[in-house]
């Protein structure tokens, strides 16, 4: 909670966040399955909301401590990890939380697994989607646009000019992960990525000022 609000006093546009479900359906931000304990790692979807550590927000009080920013809502279904919602239903739950709060343009929902984004886009195309990457495939800017996503999440060490150029062609946006070298991070905007998930935004922001004074971004 507290990195989220420095987040924002750091000039940060948005918040990258991760969801997942505890064993009695509540929706939590962490960004690894599991979490320590005295007795070895426990898997959260094994835990009640009741049993999870303070530090661990629930979804809401952590959009709550983004105010004034959009936030990147990844959606944690890995078919390796526990918690893995076959049926991709843990996407409903979150479709169900994001229209309850009524601002539609804040969110921007994005996942490793292609189903799970396009479940969220059946239920609400009102909200963007897009779709986390390592590599990209073959086809990918085609198959987004008709799958109705409007993002590309590509990797930083998987992505180059080329793909940046084909996406925008398509009329998508180019948001990386993550990258906290401001060097890199100059090219980036050179190239006209979108968007950059770094841990650094202090030192993005700088670099975006001075590529926009120089006219590179």
């Amino acid at each position: 909670m507290a990195a989220f609000r420095r987040a924002r006093e750091m000039g940060a546009d948005a918040v990258e966040l991760d969801v997942r479900r505890t064993r009695d359906g509540v929706l939590v931000v962490h960004h690894d399955p599991h979490l320590p304990s005295a007795s070895g790692a426990q898997p959260i979807c094994e835990l009640d909301v009741r049993e999870v550590p303070a530090h661990v927000p629930m979804l809401g009080a952590a959009f709550d401590a983004c105010d004034g920013m959009w936030v990147n809502v990844e959606i944690k279904n890995d078919p390796n990890e526990p918690g893995f919602a076959a049926d991709d239903d843990i996407a409903d739950e979150v479709i169900a939380h994001l229209l309850a709060r009524g601002t539609d343009e804040r969110w921007l929902i994005s996942c490793f697994r292609i189903e799970t984004v396009d479940r969220c886009h059946a239920l609400a195309p009102q909200i963007r989607t897009a779709w986390l990457t390592g590599p990209v495939p073959p086809g990918t800017p085609e198959l987004l646009v008709e799958h109705g996503h409007v993002a590309l999440h590509p990797w930083v060490l998987m992505l180059d000019r080329a793909t940046v150029e084909r996406c925008h062609a398509a009329g998508l946006e180019v948001n990386t992960w993550t990258c906290d070298d401001p060097v890199r991070i100059a090219e980036l905007i050179e190239w006209g990525v979108d968007g950059i998930c770094t841990n650094v935004p202090d030192a993005a922001r700088e670099v975006t000022v001075r590529q926009a004074a120089a006219g590179r971004g």
